[in-house]
């Protein structure tokens, strides 16, 4: 596919590496020219100098023969304003990031009148998932398929676990637990593990599992998992609005701590139920005075990463029972993995995921619709999620007669709202919805698992 990228910010450049590594024809566009330069010579893409919703500079990336034009500039209205001028010039499909709080309610409406392909807001996204582990907190990390009615859940083994040193085998047999083993990280190797596989003390296990299976492994494990109620986050974002929805409709104590009086005075004008202090999120003794150490959960959300991370480690230091912090930038990833940090949001790699979807999906033509897809382990291995169509080549077939390729799961089946554990004898059937662990990258349709 021919895709125009505008906009290469943080979301615009992982979108840009990530369509680009599946072999799309990519142009970036922005007006600032170091950004541009940068992205297009780091990923050998062309990139277009100006500003991205004027017909002229859309003209020059190619939108006429654009199959895609994704907007995902800082300004909302702007992003709105290309996909319409691209829409007018040349039918493409199109794309608007749209983040504002005060959109939320008309994102329907923008969809329909706009004729937009898909409308994503990273900080919403991020938002829902900072929520799923706070609900969930021995979770690093959660993803979802089915609907809510499957969930991917990363955790780290800690030390003196119960199931560190048996086999993925003889851990099933002992736990009796009804899950899915899909994944384990140790240190930099990234495993799809077989029965035979041995965990160890600190590993970072992804398991699949329904939601009231995942609870009770997590207590044949001993791994205490009470959900927050006590809550404080730093940094007064648009995030921050969107999660602060989440936990105070969930009856969740909030309290959020800017420097910012102006942003401090609209948080507290919009919800009486969260205590804003205004104040300097780094200063010790504020912290302390606002009870860090008696908190369940410390949210940063701020806009500098390096403050994030600092903040989030004396957070633990202090006894906070978990942390989630949120990093824009890429270039920590290895350093990150050596800090004791519990759950780690990327909401560029969520807006990613979720337009790496939508193209993989209009690419398609072989008799399966993917419905979702997640980055387990960043390059290494993803889950991806495929509703099955009759002519699907795994259609008809015990499991077991199936040639996959190497480093495949069948990871969860459902048929009818239901849970199919994926054994050797069951038979895919058209419409049910099947989900992949695999590290065989860029899959488009579910048939291409199979060996051809």
């Amino acid at each position: 596919m021919k895709i125009i990228i505008v906009g290469c910010g943080r979301v615009g450049e992982a979108l840009a590496e990530q369509l680009n590594e599946e072999g799309d024809d990519i142009v970036v566009v922005d007006q600032n020219a170091a950004k541009v330069r940068d992205v297009a010579t780091k990923y050998d893409l062309l990139g277009i100098i100006g500003n991205g919703a004027t017909h002229s500079v859309q003209e020059e990336a190619g939108i006429g023969s654009a199959d895609l034009l994704i907007a995902v500039t800082g300004s909302d209205e702007l992003n709105l304003l290309c996909c319409i001028m691209a829409k007018k010039a040349a039918g493409c499909q199109v794309i608007a990031r749209v983040k504002s709080p005060e959109y939320a309610q008309d994102i329907s409406y923008l969809k329909s009148e706009l004729g937009l392909a898909m409308v994503i807001n990273p900080e919403y996204m991020a938002a829902k998932e900072i929520a799923r582990v706070l609900h969930f907190p021995a979770a690093m990390k959660i993803d979802t398929f089915g609907r809510g009615r499957i969930e991917l859940i990363k955790f780290r083994l800690p030390e003196g676990s119960p199931i560190a040193g048996l086999s993925v085998r003889d851990a099933m047999i002992k736990l009796k637990a009804n899950v899915l083993i899909c994944t384990v990280e140790r240190g930099d190797e990234a495993y799809i593990p077989k029965g035979d596989f041995v965990f160890a003390e600190r590993d970072v296990i992804s398991i699949i599992a329904a939601p009231r299976a995942a609870i009770e492994f997590f207590e044949k494990i001993n791994y205490k998992n009470e959900a927050a109620k006590n809550v404080i986050i730093i940094g007064a974002t648009a995030m921050t609005h969107y999660l602060c929805d989440e936990l105070v409709h969930s009856g969740v104590k909030v309290k959020l701590i800017d420097n910012d009086e102006l942003l401090c005075n609209e948080f507290a004008m919009k919800y009486d139920d969260v205590t804003v202090i205004c104040g300097e999120p780094t200063d010790e003794d504020l912290l302390s005075e606002e009870g860090i150490s008696g908190a369940d959960a410390f949210v940063s959300l701020a806009t500098i990463d390096e403050e994030n991370i600092m903040l989030s480690l004396y957070a633990k230091q202090q006894g906070v029972k978990k942390t989630v912090t949120k990093i824009n930038r890429t270039e920590y990833t290895d350093v990150i993995k050596q800090l004791d940090l519990d759950s780690v949001i990327h909401p560029r790699n969520i807006t990613a995921d979720l337009i790496a979807r939508y193209v993989r999906a209009t690419k398609n033509t072989e008799g399966s619709n993917m419905e979702t897809l997640y980055n387990i382990i960043k390059g290494k291995i993803e889950a991806s999620e495929f509703v099955v169509g009759e002519s699907s080549l795994i259609v008809g077939k015990p499991l077991s007669d199936l040639e996959f390729k190497e480093n495949v799961l069948i990871a969860a089946i459902l048929r009818a709202g239901q849970l199919v554990i994926p054994r050797g004898n069951v038979v895919i059937q058209p419409g049910d919805s099947v989900v992949i662990v695999t590290g065989e990258l860029g899959i488009h349709d579910i048939s291409d698992i199979l060996k051809r």
